[in-house]
């Protein structure tokens, strides 16, 4: 656990840093004694979303503990419970990721792969995004070093069949885990989310009860368009789950905070680095205790419930 916060709370440091600068008084760890809505102002800054922060900071305020460990509590209180994955009792497992372009899916993909591969489940990757080349060779690459197998088509395939063929491949040759690229959605783009829900479709035509899962991958530095993301993608494909990426960068963190309590998702991974072991599960209280300084005499335990 301590390496795991340790990697955490590094990969979070600018976005610690920079929440830090937007609630007064929240670098000086001991004590939060500032006005209540400049605290407001900051979570709303730090991408938490007015409403969140509003919530945040009246629970807080309730709080009888001191202010800076009242506001972690608030914010543990505000992201959903990771229920365990929905994992079939009969093989495969099949995990749609979804996403824009630009969010790190792909990589994304490939480190899963080789997580699921590090616990000796038998892999196959499907590489629907067949509009862009170079994403297919990058999962081809990824798919290699996992040592996963990948089904793959010509430029420009019908996303949806490359889909239903994996699926099928995963059925007959007696994978464990099926995952399937998607191709960079625009949510604004009607045709290519209606291509999206297609494949959706597809995938559970090919099997019963598939997709078992669908995570859509956000870069955490994209801000309140990333809600704009999640919202339609949940409309279309029935999001269950998110991973939030890049949270090393511009990101603020508090995104995650939002989106998680907005459309109740759990998130399942945060990427903060580039590396495979960036990215790691998620674990609501480390990530809240990663976010803000930490108490200089010892804090008492947060607890984690909606």
């Amino acid at each position: 656990m301590s390496s795991f916060f340790s990697r955490l709370s590094k990969g979070l440091s600018r976005s610690r840093t920079q929440l830090s600068q937007l609630v007064p008084g929240a670098s000086k760890a001991e004590a939060l004694d500032v006005d209540w809505q400049d605290v407001e102002d900051g979570l709303i800054l730090a991408d938490c979303g007015a409403e969140l922060a509003m919530e945040m900071v009246a629970r807080a305020k309730k709080d009888r503990r001191a202010p800076l460990q009242a506001l972690k509590q608030a914010m543990c209180d505000m992201l959903v419970d990771a229920t365990p994955v929905n994992w079939p009792a009969a093989a495969p497992f099949v995990l749609l990721v979804v996403g824009v372009n630009g969010t790190g899916k792909t990589t994304t993909i490939g480190k899963l792969a080789t997580m699921f591969r590090q616990d000796g489940k038998k892999v196959l990757i499907g590489a629907a995004d067949t509009f862009r080349a170079a994403a297919v060779e990058q999962l081809a690459l990824w798919a290699e070093r996992a040592g996963a197998d990948l089904v793959r088509q010509h430029e420009g395939a019908d996303p949806a069949a490359v889909a239903f063929d994996t699926v099928q491949r995963g059925v007959a040759r007696g994978y464990d885990v099926v995952i399937i690229d998607t191709a960079g959605r625009v949510q604004t783009d009607r045709g290519l989310m209606d291509e999206l829900a297609k494949a959706h479709r597809v995938v559970a035509k090919s099997l019963d009860g598939a997709p078992h899962e669908v995570w859509q991958v956000v870069d955490g530095g994209t801000g309140q368009n990333a809600v704009a993301q999640v919202e339609k993608f949940r409309e279309v494909c029935g999001t269950s789950g998110l991973i939030v990426t890049k949270l090393d960068g511009t990101a603020k963190g508090g995104i995650v905070l939002q989106l998680s309590h907005r459309f109740s998702l759990p998130v399942r991974y945060v990427g903060v680095g580039e590396r495979l072991e960036d990215m790691l599960p998620f674990d609501a209280e480390a990530f809240v205790r990663g976010l803000l300084p930490q108490e200089k005499e010892p804090a008492l335990p947060l607890t984690h419930k909606i």
